[in-house]
């Protein structure tokens, strides 16, 4: 690869996580081509030497979200070893509910957006989503990890419900009640000797 393929390469990826970021902040409806690539730090005009349209940014944004999802549980897994899933549910609940919007997972912020579009960014959304859901259940044995795809689907579904939900309430207090009660439903009280006993094995 030359030196000019690469610096077209970097700005492609320049202008796709501006777009994941101004995507999870204002939603497909609320920043244009103008905004996105003023997030990028570029001309409209050099936008569109990438991409033909915002829907196109968008779907990259998307899968390129779905990856980095799919991604952080891969690490968690080869990291924590038995004790991944409630590392996971964990930081979910925490990082990814108080964290900048702009920096929001994917499976929380960007499904109304897709639902709203066309089939096929559909297709490709749930073809990520079924990946993501193979991982966990394919992933090491951990406590309360859940058993099949549509148990994974269901985790993740109380996961990014409860982020939403406590990110749109004005209260700390009910922000995390909300947070603690998705907790308490994927990781019972009877699996903390469990998740204990692993961490122990771990070291």
């Amino acid at each position: 690869m030359d030196y000019r393929d690469e610096q077209k390469k970097l700005t492609r990826q320049r202008i796709v996580d501006a777009a994941g970021r101004g995507f999870r902040r204002g939603g497909y409806g609320g920043i244009g081509v103008d905004g996105l690539a003023k997030e990028a730090g570029m001309t409209s005009g050099a936008f569109y030497v990438h991409f033909d349209s915002k829907k196109a940014a968008f779907r990259e944004s998307m899968l390129l979200g779905i990856a980095e999802l799919h991604d952080g549980v891969k690490y968690l897994q080869a990291e924590h070893g038995a004790a991944w899933w409630p590392e996971f549910v964990r930081y979910y609940l925490s990082v990814k509910r108080t964290c900048d919007l702009s920096d929001s997972c994917a499976l929380q912020s960007l499904p109304p957006e897709v639902a709203r579009l066309d089939d096929s960014l559909r297709e490709e959304f749930e073809a990520g989503l079924r990946r993501i859901a193979k991982t966990i259940v394919e992933g090491p044995s951990s406590p309360m990890t859940p058993a099949d795809e549509y148990a994974a689907c269901a985790a993740l579904a109380l996961l990014t419900g409860a982020v939403t939900l406590a990110r749109a309430v004005a209260s700390e207090d009910l922000a995390e009640k909300i947070a603690q009660g998705a907790l308490r439903v994927l990781l019972p009280t009877s699996a903390k000797k469990k998740i204990v006993a692993a961490k122990k094995k771990k070291k």
